[in-house]
C-alpha cells in the first residue's frame, strides 16, 4: 500500500512510519519544514494546502496532527491552538480525499476524552454517547471534521488514543520521575479508572486499521482491562523498585494545575471492544505486561 502520514515526525507517528515500512508499505511524511527527503511532501494545514495528486494516488492517509495537549500550563491562546491545529489538518486531509477520484482511506486520530472526563465506573464500549469538557470538544470536533471524507465514501477510521505508554516520551517518562526518586505515589483518591495502553500495541492497532479495508468508524486504542491510578503507581513502583507509599491530594493538585487537574482526577474505564471485535489482538494486554514493554 502507498499510505500518506501527517505527523510522522512526532511520538507516535515515528514508530508507526517504521512498522508500515518493515511491512512492506510505502510511505510519504507530510512536512511543514524544509525536509526535501524524497519521501517528504510538504504541506500547510493553516491554509488548507496539501498535495492533491498525492493524496488522490494514495491507498491510506493517516493523520496525527495537533498541538501537544500534555503541554502545561494550558493558557486560552493554546487551548484555541490544541483546537485549530487539529482542525486545520484534519478538515485539509478531509477534503483532499473527498476531492479523490478514489478517496483513499482516512485514519485519524481521535482521544478517548471524546468521552468526557469523568464517567466514573461506567464501562465505555464505542456506542457509548460523548461527554462534555474542553478535551471531550476538541476531540468530538476533530472527529466532526472528517465528515467531507465519510460524506465522499471514503472508509475512515477514528482512533480515540488512551494514554500511550511509553519511557521515550509522553506521559509515562514525566510520571517516572517522582518514581525514581522515591516519591512516587497516587493521584487523589486513587480510585480513578484510567486507560492505558503500550506504544507497540498503539503502532500495531493502526497499523490493522491501514491494512483492513473493512473497518470503518470509532475505534477505542486501550488495553481490555482499564486500572485504577493506585493500581497503576503500585505497579509502577513495583517494575522501577521504587516505593508508592505517598499519594498527592486532590486539592493540592487542583491549585497548581487548575482546570488540567480534572483530566488526571476524572475515571475513564475505556474498552476496545470494536479492535477485539475486529479480530486484533494485544500483545501487552495488561498492566504489568504494558508498563514492562514500555520501560524496556
Amino acid at each position: 500500500m502507498h499510505v500518506v502520514v501527517a505527523g510522522a515526525s512526532g511520538f507516535l507517528g515515528t514508530p508507526l512510519v517504521a512498522r508500515l515500512r518493515q511491512r512492506g508499505h510505502e510511505v510519504t511524511r507530510l512536512v511543514r519544514g524544509d525536509d526535501t527527503a524524497p519521501d517528504a511532501s510538504r504541506w500547510d494545514p493553516a491554509s488548507g494546502r496539501v498535495d492533491q495528486a498525492l493524496v488522490g494516488a494514495a491507498d491510506a492517509v493517516v493523520n496525527l496532527s495537533g498541538a501537544n495537549i500534555s503541554r502545561w500550563p494550558r493558557t486560552s491562546s493554546y487551548a484555541r491552538e490544541i483546537l485549530q491545529s487539529r482542525l486545520g489538518a484534519t478538515g485539509t486531509l478531509a477534503r483532499a480525499i473527498a476531492a479523490a477520484d478514489r478517496p483513499p482511506a482516512f485514519v485519524s486520530g481521535s482521544g478517548m476524552s471524546w468521552y468526557g472526563v469523568d464517567r466514573g465506573d461506567d464501562s465505555l464500549d464505542e456506542s457509548a454517547g460523548p461527554g462534555s469538557g474542553f478535551l471531550a470538544d476538541v476531540s468530538q470536533q476533530w472527529e466532526a471534521a472528517t465528515a467531507p471524507a465519510a460524506e465522499a465514501g471514503a472508509r475512515v477510521c477514528l482512533v480515540r488514543t488512551s494514554l500511550v505508554m511509553d519511557a521515550s516520551g509522553s506521559a509515562l517518562k514525566l510520571m517516572a520521575v517522582p518514581f525514581r526518586l522515591g516519591v512516587g505515589g497516587r493521584l487523589g483518591s486513587g480510585r480513578q479508572r484510567m486507560s492505558v495502553v503500550s506504544r507497540d500495541d498503539w503502532v500495531s492497532a493502526v497499523t490493522f486499521l491501514v491494512e483492513h479495508d473493512s473497518l470503518a468508524g470509532p475505534f477505542n486504542v486501550s488495553i481490555p482491562q482499564t486500572v485504577t491510578n493506585a493500581e497503576l503507581t503500585a505497579e509502577l513502583g513495583r517494575q522501577l523498585h521504587r516505593p508508592t507509599v505517598l499519594a498527592v491530594p486532590s486539592p493540592a493538585i487542583r491549585l497548581a494545575l487548575g482546570g488540567i487537574a480534572d483530566d488526571l482526577l476524572g475515571s475513564l474505564d475505556v474498552r476496545p471492544a470494536a479492535l477485539e471485535a475486529a479480530g486484533f489482538t494485544f500483545a501487552h494486554p495488561s498492566l504489568a505486561s504494558t508498563l514492562k514493554a514500555a520501560l524496556s
